[in-house]
Parts: C-alpha cells; sequence; structure tokens
C-alpha cells in the first residue's frame, strides 16, 4: 500500500510512523485509518522493527476526526461503516489493531490530541507529551459519546474518576493536566520530544528478547480484563516453562 496520510521510517530497528496531513493538523480519516494498520501490519511481520514510535507532523499530533464530511462525519448510515451489520467507528478498528500489535508502541504527541487524535494512544504503551501539547476528550460537548474503544480504554489508563472528569467536561487540558492525571509519563520541550521517545525505544531494541516483550505486552494488556489473578497465574506460569525450555 502506498501512503499518503502517514509516513513509514524504519532506522536501526525502531519504526517511526507519523501522521502526515499537518495542513489540518493531521485529522483523522478513513485513510488514515488503512494505512494505519496496513503500517502495523507490516510492522508486526517485519523482525526489523523493535519498537514503534507514532508521532504527528508539524504542530499538531491528530485534532480529531476530519470534519470535511460535514453532518455526515458520525452518521454510520450515511457512512456505511457496518461489518457483518454491525456499526464500526473507524478509531476503534485503529484502536483495536494498536492493541493487538506484537510491538511496543510510544506516542510523541507533539501538539494538539483531541477526540480520536487523544483515544488512538490509550492503547499505546508510552506517552510522551511536548510542552505544547493539549488534549480533549470532547464527546460530550459535540453531543456523541466515547469512541475508539475508550470507554474500555480509558479508565484502565488513569482510572474511572479522572476518565469521567475529562469526559463529561469534555474540556481541553494541557499536558501539566495529562500528567499530573496518569495519561502521560514526561513532558519535553517540542525539540526535545522525539530524542526523549527514541531514548525508551532504543533501550528496548538493545537490551531485550524480541519475543519477550512480544509476550509481555500481550499478558499485561490482557490481563487488565481477567477477573480473577488466578487467570495470570496460569498464563504466568505457562509463558515461564515454554521460555525457559527455550532459553
Amino acid at each position: 500500500m502506498d501512503y499518503s496520510t502517514i509516513l513509514y521510517d524504519l532506522e536501526d530497528n525502531v519504526l517511526l510512523i507519523t501522521l502526515n496531513r499537518p495542513e489540518i493538523l493531521n485529522a483523522f480519516n478513513r485513510d488514515m485509518m488503512a494505512e494505519m494498520i496496513d503500517a502495523l501490519n507490516k510492522a508486526d511481520a517485519d523482525d526489523n522493527v523493535r519498537a514503534i514510535i507514532v508521532t504527528g507532523a508539524g504542530r499538531g499530533f491528530c485534532a480529531g476526526a476530519d470534519l470535511s464530511a460535514g453532518g455526515n462525519t458520525f452518521n454510520a448510515e450515511a457512512r456505511d461503516d457496518r461489518e457483518n451489520g454491525l456499526h464500526r467507528d473507524g478509531g476503534g478498528r485503529v484502536t483495536l489493531r494498536i492493541f493487538e500489535c506484537k510491538k511496543p508502541i510510544i506516542a510523541a504527541i507533539n501538539g494538539a490530541a483531541v477526540g480520536i487524535g487523544a483515544t488512538m494512544t490509550l492503547p499505546m504503551d508510552i506517552r510522551l507529551c511536548s510542552t505544547k501539547a493539549k488534549f480533549g476528550f470532547v464527546f460530550a460537548r459535540r453531543g456523541i459519546v466515547p469512541e475508539a474503544c475508550s470507554s474500555y480504554f480509558l479508565p484502565r489508563v488513569v482510572g474511572i474518576s479522572q476518565a469521567l472528569e475529562w469526559c463529561y467536561s469534555g474540556r481541553v487540558f494541557p499536558g501539566g493536566e495529562a500528567l499530573a492525571g496518569g495519561l502521560v509519563r514526561s513532558i519535553h520541550e517540542p525539540d526535545d520530544l522525539l530524542a526523549a521517545a527514541k531514548v525508551i525505544a532504543r533501550e528496548i531494541a538493545d537490551n531485550t528478547s524480541a519475543v519477550s516483550v512480544t509476550l509481555i505486552r500481550q499478558m499485561l494488556w490482557k490481563m487488565l480484563g481477567a477477573d480473577h489473578p488466578m487467570e495470570a497465574h496460569k498464563i504466568d506460569s505457562r509463558g515461564i516453562y515454554f521460555a525457559g525450555k527455550a532459553a
């Protein structure tokens, strides 16, 4: 697939995916959805990819859905977003693909991250932002509801109370509040953001087993939904047995 809305750059085992519609703050559309899914499929199939960084071109990360379709932007009947009779929003398809990814994903949030721009980062493993970043779960102010599986991911990332506050108010908030609320791990000057993300990616790529990292990612994320720690014990024990056998 040729990419028109993202850039795909692999260097020294670290893949940089850049959302690339800077003239409209990297607004999300169907093409971006398809290209991000294809890029993650490609990355998963490539043993040379050890870590992934996602960032935005220009001064925005992703300002949300492309609203050029007007009133039909969120109208599933008009857009025919059904699969096997079920309505499936495009952002949700991307976040589910991110969730299933075999490689660790770091979000380098360089600017505005609103709506899908914020929710697509939730299943990413580590989130950093610049001092220019702003976030917004603005659904209530648009008369819609959380999308892109964010009703699942956001409470798990920041806790139910913080998730509800941000979704109830729909306000746009700065990186400092995102840091205090546990949404991001650190804040950096704009010129330092990508370098900071690459330090984390390099630490993973240079010092760890690819198989271990893949299994750890799947185990930790999926155990968030387990009903009892016994489920984790079963998976842990099986993994330790087979990993030790192969060592």
